[in-house]
């Protein structure tokens, strides 16, 4: 990985990237008018962080298209939740107001943004993302994001990043820490026609669950633990979810209760 410009960058862009470059402690390569992928190409074929000040972008070698945070569903889903429609995570998990809810596999943040939004200014919500460069764009599109409305970007501002092992992370926190303890794994079965899910799995943490991790989970939370998951995944039975089917999706959401 090394540490590029958007096209046309500034002196201010310039110094924030090579410092971002530094605390990341990869290579910065200056732009000069360069497609990434001649870049790329220049450089042992790498994967590149884009840098720019509205928004951060990661190339995968030879991908045509960029990988960028968008919250462009969690934004339809609060827009429903809005109108009173229902939705399936915020039911699986029991979240509500002033409830502290820990997404152990972030990825592109649209669960967590949506319970943030349900648990509002007096809850909580982190979420954990082992690859450190998809946990530093989601974290910084998070807190830069203007194009939503107030409520919105509000939720998203208050949501804590946090880059590691989830695993390792929980085995540090104290028993009935949060309210539910949230996993969205890669499905054992590729949905093909989802585009995020395609650009995600290059960068995303693909550590499967096990028993170790689910009595971890188990413990540090104190109502439910959660799963979203291909509706044909044997996760569910394996770890002994309570499935909540939905007939029009690919994937459903499963609770084990603590209560």
């Amino acid at each position: 990985m090394f540490v590029t410009t958007v096209g046309r960058a500034d002196k201010e862009t310039m110094i924030l990237a090579k410092r971002l470059a530094e605390e990341l402690q990869i290579p910065f390569i200056a732009r000069r008018k360069r497609s990434v992928r001649d870049i790329q190409a220049e450089h042992n074929e790498d994967d590149c962080l884009v840098f720019g000040k509205k928004r951060m972008e990661l190339y995968r070698y030879q991908e045509k298209e960029p990988f960028f945070f968008h919250p462009n569903l969690a934004m339809i889903r609060i827009k429903r939740i809005m109108r009173g429609e229902s939705d399936p995570f915020l039911i699986a998990g029991d979240i509500n107001e002033g409830n502290a809810v820990l997404d152990c596999t972030l990825g592109l943040g649209s669960d967590a943004i949506v319970a943030s939004f349900a648990v509002g200014e007096h809850g909580q919500v982190v979420g954990l993302e082992g690859n450190q460069y998809l946990a530093l764009l989601v974290d910084r599109g998070m807190k830069t994001w203007e194009d939503a409305e107030e409520k919105m970007i509000s939720a998203m501002s208050r949501i804590e990043v946090r880059q590691g092992d989830h695993y390792e992370i929980l085995k540090t926190l104290p028993d009935n820490h949060f309210d539910v303890v949230y996993f969205d794994p890669m499905f054992e079965e590729t949905i093909q026609e989802s585009n995020g899910i395609r650009g995600l799995t290059h960068f995303a943490d693909g550590k499967d669950l096990s028993v170790e991790i689910m009595k971890e989970a188990k413990r540090v939370a104190r109502k439910r633990v959660v799963l979203k998951d291909h509706y044909r995944s044997s996760r569910f039975e394996e770890f002994g979810f309570e499935v909540i089917k939905r007939k029009t999706s690919k994937f459903h959401f499963g609770f084990i209760s603590n209560q």
